[in-house]
């Protein structure tokens, strides 16, 4: 029984990167041997434990084998027999098909180091064929490593697989997962070209595709926003926010249907489906902050859910100063001015403004609506 480093964790450390976690692969050992030792079984559809002191994961070496389209049609083998080198040729990139043992000996049999130095994300095998995931793993990585070229077989292959139809058989589930991630990596303008020049992106996200220019034209403008939203450190739903904000141009209705259209098709959590949507409906108003009257502005609050979900109108005004302030970290006055003026109008005392309307229950809507907008009033004019 042999227990080595893998994957990520040898990559990273061979680009000088912080090693986030550390993955183990386990050679010549039996689910038997692993819990007699302590460990503690994960894994569903194959055998993967939790170190008993550590909590890092130890994964008995495996084969696998495709049984059916799409990711989930595999067949896997585990056992003592399993070779380290068996292990690491179902993996799906060089860079990630590296081991280090415990005296520090790099195990590298499908020239990962050199794809490493000459970055470069080249396929390990022609495994690589039988999960789309795959595909979208590489876009993922190329935002992360953005300085990486693709390989010419390998875009070939991932091409071929577009053609096929893989990527037809992926879940929504499992396409969100990676590009959320991705769209979390600092540059993930870098995941979508990716998508693009393999054919992939007008099977997953063809309201995206449908921006660029032509065949060998340049990346649309959305990217780049993307690009610079990363920069400003955006979380997950701003990002997103920002490109669906692109896809319906100027026409804030087309932006809505196509909001729509993505997160249905991509099942696209509520909240970053909430804030999408609040974006694309409300940023011509926040544009022009400046030029509302306290009334206005409280019927965006009001339109926004602010006064019950103040973090979540904050999030659309940082897109929203991202998308048109500037550099990260840059004041804009419309935000500014929005900011103030929630402040002031979830400061009123609504249960005071209540008491004052006596046995009229009717008018206590009006009444504390009415506080508000004298609220917001009183506190843009100091």
């Amino acid at each position: 029984m042999k227990s080595y480093i893998v994957g990520g964790a040898v990559r990273d450390s061979l680009l000088g990167l912080p090693v986030q976690d550390r993955d183990w692969v386990v050679i010549g050992a039996t689910p038997e041997d692993m819990l007699a030792q302590g460990y503690r079984p994960v894994g569903k559809d194959f055998p993967v434990f939790l170190h008993p002191v550590t909590h890092e994961e130890y994964a008995l070496a495996r084969t696998e084998r495709k049984t059916a389209p799409g990711y989930r049609g595999f067949v896997f083998h585990a056992a003592p027999e399993v070779t380290l080198e068996q292990d690491l040729v179902r993996r799906d990139l060089t860079i990630n098909a590296m081991a280090r043992a415990d005296d520090g000996t790099l195990v590298d049999p499908f020239g990962g180091q050199r794809d490493v130095r000459d970055k470069v994300f080249r396929h390990v095998s022609d495994a690589f064929l039988e999960d789309p995931v795959r595909i979208l793993r590489l876009a993922r990585f190329a935002a992360r490593f953005a300085d990486f070229t693709v390989a010419p077989e390998t875009l070939a292959l991932m091409r071929s697989m577009v053609a096929a139809g893989e990527v037809d058989a992926l879940v929504a589930e499992r396409v969100w997962q990676e590009l959320a991630r991705g769209l979390m990596e600092a540059r993930p303008s870098r995941m979508f070209a990716v998508l693009r020049d393999c054919g992939a992106l007008v099977r997953i996200l063809p309201e995206l595709d449908a921006l660029w220019p032509g065949a060998a034209g340049a990346a649309p403008a959305v990217l780049q926003m993307l690009d610079h939203a990363a920069a400003c450190a955006l979380p997950l739903c701003g990002r997103f926010a920002v490109l669906m904000r692109a896809l319906g141009g100027d026409d804030a209705h087309a932006a809505l249907a196509s909001i729509d259209t993505v997160c249905a098709r991509l099942k696209v959590p509520s909240d970053c489906r909430d804030l999408a949507v609040m974006h694309a409906r409300e940023d011509a108003v926040v544009q022009h902050a400046a030029g509302l009257t306290a009334a206005d502005l409280v019927a965006l609050l009001v339109r926004c859910d602010a006064l019950r979900k103040p973090e979540r109108f904050v999030q659309m005004l940082e897109v929203a100063a991202c998308e048109h302030g500037g550099q990260p970290g840059a004041a804009w006055a419309p935000a500014a001015r929005l900011h103030t003026a929630l402040t002031a109008a979830r400061a009123v005392p609504a249960g005071d403004v209540a008491a004052r309307c006596g046995d009229d229950k009717a008018a206590i809507p009006a009444a504390v609506h009415a506080a508000r907008i004298d609220a917001v009033n009183a506190r843009l004019s100091v």
